[in-house]
């Protein structure tokens, strides 16, 4: 992993930049010298690491709904930007069956407008799309998904990320092609993401710690589903190389790009808790699987990621206990009243450490 200083001084939006993964990218092109506009909501849950890590500091920060068109393509035009990294979204999958429409209308005519706005502009613009690892149709086989499998999903939140898959990719062909285009565009997707400064509901991060923090027993809903666990800023590293190098490269334009973990970090739900216990003291979980009777939720998905790895350098660089390390000591610095802003910066130079001596 190489990260350089291809954003010192540049202007980069960032939509949904109050949420979890977007605050954490905001914080990280702020230490690289970035001038950032955020476009989003208000942060949807309190505490946030928005606030908690202040954010908002020395940027534009914009509150502006990406479903409306109009206003959007004129906070593009108005700042001009070198780079665009688009993570705005109703990012969970249990609300897309309670809210289908508003989960539509966010992820597949957000994206829709966020691509309006970058065909209006005139000077040159590198944009990274985000999704989900989600938007492929889950058969849960053993095997990674690849960027060139089927698309689509059971749930609202699933298709929805398959549906703007396909949006990007018609509109890279119909709009920016490659032999007449300023805007470079490529679409990432990644999951399972975990760390610091999560509060989103029916998370088992977030219910852990939200119960522990109150001496509180935590349920597991489904304690024996696996997942390729992986901290947040694994996946930004690859968007961040992934913007970088589109910039410079046109055979990168219109590509898709997995971002995971590598296959031995495929832990279950209970092992995630048990190792989450360790920096926690005399915690406790209660199994109520055989009690819910809830919306499908999958028990297995992972990404390939070789062409990642292949094309631009980049993998994953935290092993299974780094990542719980870092999520943990985060909540715990948290809950214990340190100033986090501070402690943000220092975990993200922590992990670029960690990528310099993997090198």
């Amino acid at each position: 992993m190489k990260i350089d200083d291809k954003f010192k001084g540049k202007r980069v939006i960032v939509t949904g930049h109050t949420g979890f993964k977007g605050s954490w990218l905001v914080a990280w092109l702020k230490i690289m010298g970035a001038q950032v506009t955020g476009i989003g909501l208000d942060p949807y849950t309190k505490p946030s690491n928005f606030e908690a890590s202040s954010i908002g500091t020395n940027i534009s920060d914009l509150r502006h709904d990406i479903k409306d068109q109009d206003g959007l393509s004129n906070i593009f035009e108005d700042t001009n930007p070198d780079f665009v990294f688009h993570l705005a979204a109703q990012a969970l999958v249990r609300k897309s069956y309670t809210d289908p429409t508003e989960t539509w209308q966010t992820n597949v005519i957000g994206t829709l407008n966020v691509l309006e706005a970058l065909r209006k502009l005139k000077n040159p613009c590198t944009a990274v799309l985000i999704t989900s690892d989600k938007c492929y149709d889950n058969v849960e086989w053993v095997w990674g998904y690849r960027e060139n499998d089927a698309l689509g999903g059971p749930d609202p939140y699933s298709a929805s990320k398959g549906a703007a898959e396909l949006l990007i990719k018609s509109y890279v062909k119909s709009y920016f092609p490659k032999e007449n285009t300023n805007i470079r565009i490529a679409s990432a997707r990644a999951g399972n993401v975990i760390g610091g400064g999560d509060w989103s509901i029916d998370r088992i991060v977030p219910d852990c710690v939200k119960a522990w923090s109150k001496s509180e027993v935590v349920e597991l809903r489904n304690p024996h589903a696996t997942r390729p666990w992986q901290h947040v800023l694994e996946p930004l590293s690859g968007y961040i190389s992934l913007a970088s190098q589109l910039s410079e490269n046109m055979n990168l334009h219109g590509e898709a790009f997995n971002f995971g973990p590598k296959s031995q970090q495929n832990k279950s739900v209970l092992e995630l808790v048990v190792s989450m216990q360790k920096t926690w003291n005399k915690v406790k979980y209660e199994d109520i699987s055989d009690k819910i009777k809830g919306p499908y939720e999958s028990g297995l998905l992972k990404l390939n990621c070789d062409k990642a790895l292949h094309l631009l350098g980049w993998n994953a660089i935290m092993d299974f206990n780094q990542t719980v390390e870092f999520t943990s000591e985060w909540y715990k610095s948290y809950y214990s009243g340190k100033e986090m802003e501070l402690f943000t910066t220092n975990q993200i130079n922590q992990y670029i450490e960690i990528g310099r001596k993997k090198v």
